[in-house]
């Protein structure tokens, strides 16, 4: 191939994207991030009072679409950047704000410091997260330019050095190439950790001209949003990576497999896979070479089972979504039976910066084993929550507390699940385990693909196991019997207890050897690691189990079965009725004395009571035997 040419032609590239943004610079420019968590809080009711405002006042400015900017926990987020001023990010946005900054901001070049949650670091005409304060811990490869480029404007990715490294790759060998990805220790991030470059190399040595790459976007970890948010906001990132792969592998065909229930990614993938058409980088003679490439999306129906490698391929050719034996591995007989190269977004996502900065430059971040950095979503009892890239070998302690500002209401931290159903929850003595592949396998978890929810002293972890093995039984594809009928099993075993009708601890010891069967005998990895939740939390919280089964009792009061809520008396106020309007079945009521009071026999544990009860009372109470035994006693006198 010609590297003049090919050269020639991203310059040419580059030099009408930079042209195109270059007004940018000289007007005000307003990012509105419309990620699926955006628009779930307000964001296209911002964009809109900002177009409204603008247009009403005859201003010369820009309201641009973003993605995810992975500071979910303020969304609808806006960044308002204006000649003159720096760049400044606003949270919590809504009309009235927007009025407010149209006003005094945009016409009076007042920039609302106080509302403003920070001020950013330009960067030629787009502005990154640096200055927050968590951007010390954080170091973004994936999510750099996540929330600050018009994911429907490959222009924007191309004036960031996108697909640059496709025009590298192709004045390459494509055995220089692999060398590349092998050399950086690229571990795949999908949860099993894999070396990509081994993979790689396998597929690229199987015979046959006809082979397949796929992305696996099969995202259905409970609290993961990971691929969903990288593909809504910068989808042409994982469209280089997939077009470098299949170049080096000797591909010319290649898949998006994607859950139905993502409907905004596959639509910006949709658009972003046109754009690359029109320009060149997709179809025959890509960047004037004599490499040929096109992809497809395929849309998955949402089966969990079908992130595991053969299932999904069952499924893209219209079988049952079911795990089969290996080998032949994917790389041997995958799609359609030729070789398959199948990775995860994330992995796919950090090909382009590996190829334009170097396997040395990619291990420099990280651990030696594993290289780079971890994308996590942090949600649950946390303060921050969101999308955060951190190096790996970063602990627990500081993903949670530094990055996540720690547990709200001044409640403790109790546990941390990561991995998702098929990880494990760790505990406080944890926080200080590195994140990185092996340092969570032997704490007992695993990375996963990077779903962490934390959990405080409210969560009660027998509760928790139930929730996520609840999860993985019912999205077992039932074809193994261990997977099949073990899980049920021990869901039965953990409802029991939760409900307290468990009666010996040898229980315990049931569910432990149950474990073993369903890893020992389960084909894939949703039955292989379903028990880790359960085996976890009797690892490290075995009191908490204890005493669901001995005492009746649910330490966290989170177990409905095994709690009441009863009004004190003492600080129950006559003339508030807040709790009488929350009940829906009308359990609480008014006593003849003018206290309130619950009907034991209609509550249904529902929480409102509590919730609407004003704080300088806290009359309502969640009360566990002992304490609860004393409370019928006193209510029967």
């Amino acid at each position: 191939m010609s590297a003049i040419v090919i050269e020639g032609y991203y310059a040419g590239l580059k030099s009408k994207a930079d042209h195109k943004l270059l007004p940018l610079k000289e007007k005000p420019v307003i990012w509105v991030g419309t990620a699926t968590c955006g628009k779930a809080a307000g964001a296209i009711e911002v964009r809109e009072a900002f177009k409204k405002e603008i247009k009403s006042r005859g201003l010369d400015a820009e309201v641009m679409e973003v993605g995810c900017m992975g500071h979910c926990y303020a969304e609808p987020l806006t960044v308002i950047s204006k000649p003159g001023f720096p760049p400044l990010c606003y949270g919590h946005v809504d009309e009235g704000l927007v009025k407010r900054l149209v006003e005094d901001f945009l016409v009076n070049d007042d920039p609302c410091y106080e509302y403003a949650m920070v001020a950013l670091e330009p960067n030629d005409i787009f502005p990154t997260l640096t200055d927050f304060p968590r951007g010390a811990y954080e170091e973004k490869i994936i999510l750099e330019d996540c929330g600050f480029i018009d994911p429907e404007d490959i222009d924007h990715y191309i004036a960031r050095e996108g697909y640059a490294a496709l025009a590298k790759v192709l004045t390459m060998k494509p055995e220089e190439v692999l060398e590349e990805i092998k050399a950086s220790n690229l571990r795949g991030r999908g949860g099993a950790g894999f070396p990509a470059g081994i993979k790689w190399e396998a597929c690229r040595k199987s015979p046959g001209s006809e082979k397949y790459v796929i992305v696996n976007a099969d995202e259905g970890d409970p609290g993961a949003f990971m691929d969903r948010s990288i593909l809504e906001s910068n989808p042409h990132l994982v469209i280089e990576g997939l077009i470098i792969s299949a170049y080096t592998i000797g591909s010319s065909r290649g898949y998006f497999y994607v859950r139905s229930e993502y409907p905004q990614a596959i639509r910006r993938l949709e658009t972003a896979l046109e754009q690359a058409r029109e320009k060149g980088l997709l179809g025959n003679s890509i960047m004037g070479s004599d490499f040929n490439f096109d992809i497809e999306i395929f849309r998955g129906s949402g089966a969990f089972v079908c992130g595991e490698g053969t299932a999904l391929i069952n499924s893209m050719e219209g079988k049952m979504g079911i795990p089969e034996h290996r080998p032949p591995r994917l790389a041997e007989s995958g799609f359609r039976g030729k070789p398959t190269l199948l990775n995860n977004v994330k992995t796919f996502a950090y090909v382009p910066a590996i190829i334009r900065k170097g396997a040395d430059w990619f291990k420099s971040t990280g651990t030696s084993k594993s290289p780079g950095t971890a994308v996590f979503s942090l949600v649950g009892k946390v303060g921050n929550s969101g999308l955060v890239e951190v190096p790996m070998g970063t602990t627990l302690r500081q993903l949670v507390y530094d990055v996540g500002e720690g547990i709200p209401g001044e409640k403790k931290f109790k546990a941390v699940q990561i991995g998702g159903p098929s990880g494990g929850c760790l505990p406080e003595s944890a926080l200080d385990v590195p994140i990185d592949f092996d340092s969570l396998h032997e704490a007992g978890a695993i990375m996963g693909s990077g779903g962490l929810v934390i959990l405080d002293e409210d969560d009660c972890m027998v509760a928790i196991a139930r929730y996520f093995l609840e999860f993985t039984q019912k999205e077992s594809c039932g074809k193994c019997t261990f997977c099949r009928l073990g899980t049920k099993h021990m869901l039965d075993i953990l409802t029991r207890i939760t409900k307290g009708q468990e009666e010996d601890l040898a229980s315990l010891d049931i569910l432990r050897e149950l474990a073993e069967d369903i890893e020992a005998g389960s084909l894939c990895n949703l039955g292989k690691t379903a028990p880790n939740p359960v085996l976890t939390t009797i690892r490290y919280f075995l009191d908490e189990y204890k005493e669901h089964i001995v005492n009746k009792r649910c330490p966290a009061l989170m177990c409905t079965d095994l709690i009441a809520f009863y009004i004190a008396p003492e600080k129950c106020s006559k003339l508030c009725n807040a709790c009488v309007g929350s009940c829906p079945t009308e359990a609480v009521y008014t006593r003849e004395d003018g206290l309130k009071a619950i009907n034991q026999d209609k509550c249904v544990k529902c929480n409102n009571c509590l919730k609407a009860c004003p704080t300088e009372y806290s009359a309502v109470i969640k009360l566990s035997p002992p304490e609860l035994v004393v409370e019928k006693e006193r209510e029967q006198k």
